[in-house]
């Protein structure tokens, strides 16, 4: 909800575990609790898009004065602007466009009138409850066939999106209806000890332990779910409600109504995934990580290691299990917190703000968790605390050429991050292993090696996935992340990722790409600020090409296949290639390699060399060429090593 903390605050304790090794695919620890959970196999590929409609698109200005007086005023940051159900129906297009696949929107209960400091219910957290019920919604923001036509809409052919409604049960609004019709619904101020019985920036809090209270607080929640086909709700303020009510009221009432809702939290806490657990225990199917998003922000936004992230990752999973770590939603923002961008602080060039946010939005797309962006995210929007967080959706951003322009407020050329974003939600869209599969953490400092690296593997049946991301203002220098001597990788994987293996980078944002594995190890040079999304190179167009030669090699000395193509190290021997010793005679093998796999056609010089702890022998002559044939496999035999 609008983001004003409770009279009394619980102190935030930051609770680091014992590291332990991340749970593998299909580990205990389901999401929800009960039949009418939702169904994870569908929600951990989503890409939850939040929108607060007031401030997204004015699709009628027909609705712009309607419902409380002196409440529209677009040039007051606490009064409504006029976005509307009808404006984000129009815009729909764009959502698809950026790769989204699910919209949450704040809520659509009537709203109370305008406070004495001029403050509206723009947000739509202070609902004018009565009793009973009536369903009223916000009639600045359309009527209730506009609300179905938008959820008609998002779920037809043409958009197949989700739709989840925000939800408010906590509390009523200042001087709702229901506060002098039910008084002793309420908490009073000495009743005031803890998060579930304090009022929150003094609205009036519900008494859910009262079981009048609890049943009226869940049938009104019910009569939103028989009326609109809801996907999901989102529940604000979650931990300031009993645990109680919660697993024995809220959550098998609306599953009664229709099961197979997915219910997402907010449990506004920093520490850890134990924040987080008594809820899930209680039958929500998600929680916002807010531990997660601490993390990325004092690591990317501020400048900070990335070990943290990683350790956070560990830890949670450790907490939870990984099937319910992926149903947690994770973020970088949202409307109760600044936005990321404003994170960095006073005297940070806007182009290295930029490269910090891309590699925190390539973190959200690929750890474990479905990602939820903010309206505004996509453009590099800034914005400080509540309400400055909350700005207008510009009118240049429906077009390439008004994004490639930008404007006021926004990083430089939006349309970079917004291509960067759309990529992203490409990416783990069509890869389960960045929606379902397990985590085995790579690289990270650790008390050793590059404090700005963090590189994790996922995986899920036979895709498999490496993001390597360095969060230093230099490159990273010549990395070797083992693979083969990983244990936190499968065997199975592993097994599948032998040398010679090509990763090529699917994101192309200037990380090096093609990579091939090499002494059972990853090897790049990562750019500063610079993050990769690797995964082995299909068969697709491109053969399996084996090359041999015949050599000679002293004690601890190895063969190596180097060459001018990204697969064959671009001539660095840090990344050449390491071959395979057989049919040996004393000191002279046939070495070989298969390399998987390169594009047909492609052109390529080449040397083999001779590498050990002293140095690099190279061969003489000139250097050797291959051009790689259009077939399924192919072989090269280099005769002897020339000396």
């Amino acid at each position: 909800m609008a983001r004003a903390w409770k009279l009394v605050l619980g102190l935030l304790v930051l609770v680091l575990t014992a590291c332990g090794a991340a749970p593998q695919e299909g580990a205990p620890g389901g999401g929800g609790a009960g039949p009418q959970a939702a169904d994870s196999s569908v929600w951990r590929r989503q890409a939850i898009y939040l929108v607060l409609p007031d401030r997204f698109y004015n699709g009628s200005t027909a609705n712009d004065n309607l419902g409380a007086a002196g409440c529209y005023d677009p040039a007051n940051p606490r009064k409504f602007h006029g976005g509307d159900w009808a404006g984000l129906r129009q815009k729909l297009g764009y959502l698809k466009d950026l790769g989204m696949t699910a919209v949450w929107v704040t809520p659509a209960y009537k709203q109370v009138g305008q406070l004495g400091d001029g403050s509206c219910g723009y947000h739509g957290y202070w609902p004018d409850y009565v009793d009973p019920d009536d369903g009223a919604l916000e009639p600045k923001l359309g009527t209730s066939s506009d609300l179905s036509g938008l959820i008609a809409d998002l779920h037809s052919s043409t958009y197949g999106m989700k739709f989840i409604l925000d939800m408010v049960v906590n509390h009523a609004g200042y001087n709702a209806r229901v506060v002098s019709q039910r008084p002793s619904w309420f908490h009073s101020p000495s009743e005031c000890t803890n998060d579930e019985t304090c009022a929150l920036a003094g609205l009036p809090d519900f008494k859910q332990e009262d079981p009048t209270v609890a049943s009226y607080l869940t049938n009104l929640s019910k009569g939103w779910v028989s009326r609109f086909a809801l996907d999901g709700i989102r529940m604000d303020t979650a931990k300031h409600v009993p645990i109680a009510y919660w697993r024995d009221s809220w959550i098998p009432g609306v599953g009664s109504v229709r099961a197979g809702l997915f219910n997402v939290a907010e449990v506004f806490r920093e520490g850890s995934a134990s924040d987080l657990k008594p809820y899930l225990d209680a039958g929500f199917d998600s929680a916002f990580n807010f531990p997660l998003r601490r993390a990325l922000v004092n690591a990317f936004a501020k400048d900070g290691s990335v070990d943290q992230v990683a350790q956070r990752v560990q830890d949670d999973l450790g907490i939870l299990g990984l099937s319910r770590h992926l149903m947690l939603t994770n973020l970088l923002d949202n409307h109760d917190v600044p936005r990321f961008i404003n994170e960095p602080g006073f005297g940070v060039p806007e182009d290295e703000i930029r490269r910090r946010y891309h590699l925190a939005l390539a973190a959200l797309f690929t750890l474990p968790g479905i990602p939820q962006v903010y309206y505004g995210n996509e453009l590099g929007m800034y914005g400080g605390s509540d309400p400055d967080n909350r700005r207008d959706m510009p009118p240049w951003a429906w077009t390439t050429s008004g994004r490639t322009a930008g404007g006021s407020g926004f990083l430089p050329n939006p349309e970079l991050t917004y291509q960067h974003v759309k990529k992203l939600a490409s990416i783990r869209y069509n890869n389960a292993a960045l929606y379902q599969g397990y985590y085995a953490e790579m690289w990270r400092q650790n008390g050793s090696g590059n404090p700005n690296v963090y590189a994790y593997f996922r995986g899920s049946s036979s895709n498999r996935v490496i993001t390597a991301l360095n969060n230093g203002a230099a490159p990273s220098g010549l990395l070797s992340i083992p693979v083969q001597s990983n244990t936190a990788i499968s065997s199975t994987d592993r097994s599948a990722l032998p040398d010679g293996t090509v990763l090529t980078d699917l994101l192309g944002a200037g990380a090096p790409s093609p990579i091939t594995l090499t002494d059972g190890a990853f090897k790049a040079n990562l750019p500063a600020r610079g993050v990769g999304i690797y995964r082995p190179r299909s068969s697709s167009s491109a053969s399996a090409v084996t090359f041999t030669v015949t050599a000679s090699t002293a004690w601890g000395e190895n063969v190596y296949l180097a060459g001018s193509t990204g697969e064959l190290g671009q001539w660095d021997t840090g990344r050449a290639v390491r071959m395979s010793p057989s049919n040996c005679s004393g000191s002279t093998c046939t070495w070989s390699v298969t390399l998987r796999y390169l594009p047909y056609s492609q052109g390529m010089t080449f040397k083999f060399i001779k590498k050990n702890g002293a140095g690099v022998t190279w061969e003489t002559g000139s250097d050797r060429s291959y051009t790689v044939p259009s077939s399924s496999s192919a072989t090269y035999s280099g005769g002897s090593f020339r000396n």
